[in-house]
């Protein structure tokens, strides 16, 4: 072909391209408050939907030509749904009213059921109306760390190593940023049976990681310092006594860690250990996210085993009869429940009126989960809440659409630490060198999972096993929030911090 017949295959190609994609971004509000509307979802047909976030924001992208008859749909729990021509929205805000209920609609197709026999109903169907076989499905996945240093004392006692003093000890803790977040997000394919411990495929399609370089930078300098410091005064056939108070333990010292460091030549043995290195990199990032998959997609009240226990031990709550509402053309039971005495969680149950399956649970604990505190050392598991929410598959049977949960601990320490160098085979005493002080660390985490499943396809058990998983992915390292990176594909709109996001470039 000709270079001017190319180029212009190329163009034509281009802006076919761009006919055939579109995408549209806006905001759900409820019209009479005006405030955002979460968990709203957002359909052009059966395979290609999102759901907006917790601000009522939303993205979804068109790959096709779009028609005259395609439709934006938009609904959600206790609202009229809303349909737009695509081809004539240009919308930014979209306000949706609350519904109505007539309650002898809902009467004319149920009977008027008990909280004790709505319950029972809902406990008798768990097994029944919710979908544990072999699937495949197309999901978004989000995690979300965030880190708040609370406190970050070390006072130097005593040091026999002139370097280890007050000062440098001071400057490492001036470089470690108070706070700190790290995002990544997959957008994959997984197959399996829906159960909290079966085997499990990931596909990953593509991958990113958000968070500060730079600070790993700062370390591995200071690593670098620290291990200049420990080559010059410590003995290489010496060994450690690291003691805590009561606590004590002795450590080697490898004596590879006192061998020149060779810089790495480009031969065919290096080569091939980067190739090895990078499959297990690979690998890794595979086996962590598909871990962290199957983990929240099971994080509900169908576990036996899980925290979420207002269903398996409804006995130990209190449940009351809030109103009826309007969801995807059918109606459900809206139920409160909080702790009678010692449990953990209040919430709100949506459930079905005629198949009595809980579509949608929002969830907080009252009370911190876990607390612990011996000897200088503390744990507290105060925070833990999260939505799920359920939607039927081709089976007739419920899977689930969206999950996102948050879990937040404190860890404290308030200890002193002793390290002390000794070695047998010198003359006179053992003890070398001595580093003494008192740590004080107080640590803030928060983990934020969300979970968007696009499409739940049942599969048989011979196409599971007939399918091979290859680690082929690993994130693309992003410095700051970009836009463009998930351009074309549907995911979760990102919340604020995510878009905020950008490593502040240090000083001298």
């Amino acid at each position: 072909m000709k270079p001017t017949k190319l180029i212009l295959a190329l163009c034509c190609l281009t802006v076919f391209s761009a006919k055939a994609q579109r995408t549209i971004s806006a905001v759900i509000v409820d019209s009479t408050k005006q405030e955002p509307i979460p968990f709203a979802t957002i359909l052009i047909d059966d395979k290609t939907g999102v759901i907006s976030n917790d601000k009522g924001e939303f993205n979804i992208t068109i790959n096709r030509k779009i028609s005259e008859t395609d439709s934006l749909f938009i609904s959600c729990l206790g609202y009229e749904s809303k349909q737009f021509a695509i081809q004539k929205f240009t919308d930014s805000i979209i306000s949706l009213s609350t519904k109505n209920i007539d309650l002898s609609e809902v009467f004319i197709t149920n009977k008027n059921y008990t909280l004790d026999e709505i319950l029972d109903k809902v406990k008798e169907g768990l097994k029944t109306n919710y979908d544990f076989g072999y699937a495949k499905r197309k999901l978004f996945y989000r995690e979300s760390y965030y880190t708040n240093m609370l406190k970050t004392d070390v006072k130097i006692e005593e040091s026999t190593i002139p370097e280890f003093n007050q000062a440098f000890v001071d400057s490492i803790i001036r470089s470690v940023p108070k706070n700190t977040d790290q995002h990544t997000e997959v957008l994959a394919e997984i197959y399996g049976e829906i159960k909290p411990s079966t085997p499990q495929k990931l596909d990953i399609l593509k991958a990113s990681r958000l968070y500060d370089k730079e600070s790993e930078i700062t370390f591995e300098n200071y690593e670098k310092r620290f291990n200049e410091i420990i080559r010059k005064h410590v003995k290489r056939d010496s060994y450690f006594k690291i003691k805590s108070g009561w606590f004590g333990t002795k450590e080697e010292i490898d004596s590879s860690f006192f061998e020149d460091k060779k810089e790495d030549k480009q031969t065919a043995e290096f080569i091939e250990k980067k190739k090895e290195q990078e499959a297990k990199r690979k690998e890794n990032f595979l086996n962590w996210r598909k871990g962290s998959i199957q983990s929240i997609e099971n994080a509900n009240f169908l576990d036996e085993d899980s925290d979420l226990n207002f269903i398996e031990k409804s006995r130990r709550y209190e449940f009351e009869m809030q109103d009826f509402a309007y969801l995807n053309n059918e109606f459900v039971y809206t139920i409160t429940f909080k702790p009678k005495r010692s449990e953990d969680f209040e919430g709100t149950l949506y459930i079905n009126t005629q198949d009595f399956a809980i579509v949608r649970v929002d969830y907080k604990n009252v009370k911190p989960l876990r607390k612990f505190g011996l000897l200088g050392i503390s744990l507290k598991e105060y925070l833990k809440e999260g939505t799920i929410i359920f939607q039927k598959n081709a089976n007739e049977k419920y899977t689930l659409k969206y999950a996102d949960q948050t879990d937040g601990q404190q860890v404290g320490i308030k200890r002193p630490l002793k390290i002390i160098e000794k070695n047998k085979n010198v003359k006179g005493r053992r003890k070398q060198n001595e580093l003494a002080a008192d740590l004080h660390f107080i640590v803030r985490n928060v983990e934020k999972k969300e979970l968007i499943v696009f499409e739940s396809t049942p599969i048989s058990e011979t196409e599971f096993n007939n399918f091979t998983e290859v680690p082929e992915v690993t994130p693309t390292y992003l410095p700051a929030y970009d836009a463009e990176f998930w351009k074309g594909y549907n995911i979760i709109e990102p919340n604020q911090a995510i878009k905020d996001f950008k490593i502040i470039e240090k000083t001298d």
